[in-house]
C-alpha cells in the first residue's frame, strides 16, 4: 500500500470553534526502558540521532498543518516523547517558536514539556521558561533503585526532586510527576516514598500509572521467560488506593482516574483529549484528531523528514470515526473523568445499565452526571464496557 499523503487524506474540519491543541511529538531517547512501546529510538538505531534535521522538518510539517487546517490558534501545545529534554533548551524553545509562526498561541496558552530528570539543569529550564514554556512534567517513575533498575531508567533517585525545585526556582507554576506502581519487587513503602518526594518536591499535579506489560518490550520478554512475575490485580488496585489516600490528604484531588492536582493546577491540554476536543499531532508517529478524523504519521524519522523534504504531510493513515465510534469514545473518555458522563449522553439500555452500576457502588449521581466511585475507579474499564453492554 503506497503512503498516504495530504492528496489522500480527507479534508480535515477547519475552523475556530472549541479548544485546538498541538502535540508535538519528540522521537529521540538516549537509552529505551525496559517497559516502554512508544515510538522512540536510541542514537545506535538511527546511526546518529540529527535533533536539528528533526527540527527543521517538524517546522515543515507545522507550516503545511497550519494551511490546511486555515490556521486556528493554539490553546495548548504538548512537547512529548520519547525525551524532549535531549534536544536541549534551545531547540525546545525553537520548536515553540514554529508553533507560535504557524498557528499562533492563545493569550492563556498552556505550553508543557516532558522532562528527563537527567537531561535538565537550572539553565534549561530557565531558557525553556523565557522561550515561553508554562508546564513541565518529569518521569520520576520511583525513587527506589531497586525499582528504577526493574524499569531500566538510568537516573538517580534523588534527581527528580532535584530537578523539580530547579524548574520551580525558574518560576514554573505547574510541574508534574509522573510515577508507576506495581513494579516487580517494589513494596508498599517504596510506593509511599515516591509519593511523599512527589509532595516534597513541591509539585502541584502528579500522574500515576499502574505498570503494564506491553507485547514487545524487554519487560514482557522477562515476564515471560519467567525472570519476572505478571503485575498482581490485587496489588495494582492496592497501590492505586494507597497513591490517592496520600495526595487527596495533602490537599490533591483526582481529575482523571490516573491524574490528581491542586485546584487550577490540571493539565489543559490531557484535558482536551478527555473532552473530546481537536488537535494536530505533530512529529513521528504522533496522532491527531479533528473531531470525526483521526490521523498518525509515519513513524520512523528518517521517512518522516524524507517526506516533509518532498513538501508532503506524513500522514500514514487515517480513519474517518462514525457516530457509534464517537460515541464509544466519548463515554470511554469522560467516564475517567471527576466531573463526569452527562446522563443525557447514554440511550434508554444504557441508562438501565447505569441504574445497575450505582446499585453496585460503582457510579453514583451527582445531579445529570454519573461519576465514578471510589471502589468504580478501580474497575474503570469494566465499567466503562459495561455501560456500552
Amino acid at each position: 500500500m503506497p503512503t498516504p499523503t495530504a492528496a489522500t487524506l480527507p479534508e480535515v474540519h477547519r475552523g475556530h470553534d472549541g479548544p485546538f491543541g498541538v502535540y508535538v511529538h519528540v522521537p529521540f531517547c538516549f537509552t529505551r526502558c525496559g517497559y516502554c512501546d512508544f515510538n522512540t529510538y536510541t542514537p545506535a538505531e538511527l546511526g546518529g540521532a540529527n535533533p536539528d534535521a528533526w527540527v527543521a522538518a517538524l517546522a515543515r510539517e507545522l507550516e503545511l498543518a497550519a494551511v490546511r487546517l486555515g490556521g486556528p490558534r493554539a490553546d495548548t501545545v504538548f512537547v512529548g516523547g520519547g525525551t524532549p529534554s535531549l534536544l536541549g533548551g534551545a531547540r525546545l524553545a525553537l520548536v515553540l517558536e514554529h508553533v507560535r509562526e504557524h498557528f499562533g498561541l492563545a493569550d492563556d496558552a498552556e505550553v508543557t514539556t516532558e522532562a528527563n530528570p537527567e537531561s535538565t539543569s537550572p539553565d534549561f529550564f530557565d531558557t525553556i521558561r523565557a522561550a515561553g514554556y508554562t508546564r513541565v512534567s518529569l518521569g520520576m517513575q520511583s525513587v527506589s533503585p531497586r525499582v528504577l533498575a526493574t524499569l531500566d531508567r538510568i537516573h538517580s533517585p534523588g534527581r527528580p526532586v532535584a530537578a523539580a525545585r530547579e524548574a520551580l526556582a525558574a518560576g514554573f507554576e505547574h510541574l508534574n510527576i509522573d510515577l508507576i506502581y506495581g513494579t516487580p519487587g517494589e513494596t508498599d513503602d517504596d510506593l509511599l516514598r515516591s509519593v511523599d518526594a512527589a509532595l516534597e518536591a513541591g509539585v502541584d499535579h502528579v500522574s500515576a500509572y499502574s505498570l503494564i506489560v506491553e507485547d514487545g518490550t524487554a519487560l514482557a520478554r522477562r515476564v515471560r521467560r519467567g525472570e519476572l512475575p505478571t503485575p498482581d490485580n490485587d496489588v495494582l488496585a492496592h497501590r492505586y488506593e494507597l497513591v490517592d489516600d496520600t495526595l487527596r490528604a495533602a490537599g490533591m484531588d483526582w481529575y482523571e482516574v490516573s491524574n490528581w492536582s491542586r485546584p487550577g493546577a490540571a493539565c489543559r491540554h490531557n484535558l482536551g483529549y478527555w473532552g473530546g476536543g481537536r488537535w494536530w499531532g505533530a512529529g513521528p508517529g504522533a496522532h491527531g484528531y479533528d473531531g470525526a478524523l483521526r490521523y498518525w504519521n509515519v513513524k520512523h524519522p528518517n521517512t518522516y523528514a524524507q517526506l516533509l523534504g518532498e513538501m508532503t504531510l506524513p500522514v500514514a493513515g487515517f480513519e474517518e470515526l462514525t457516530a457509534s465510534d464517537r460515541h464509544t469514545e466519548e463515554v470511554m473518555l469522560r467516564m475517567r473523568m471527576r466531573e463526569g458522563l452527562p446522563l443525557a449522553v447514554l440511550d434508554p439500555a444504557e441508562r438501565e445499565r447505569a441504574r445497575m452500576a450505582v446499585g453496585d457502588g460503582l457510579l453514583c449521581t451527582e445531579g445529570d452526571r454519573l461519576v465514578l466511585t471510589d471502589r468504580g475507579r478501580l474497575l474503570a474499564d469494566a465499567v466503562v464496557r459495561s455501560l456500552l453492554g
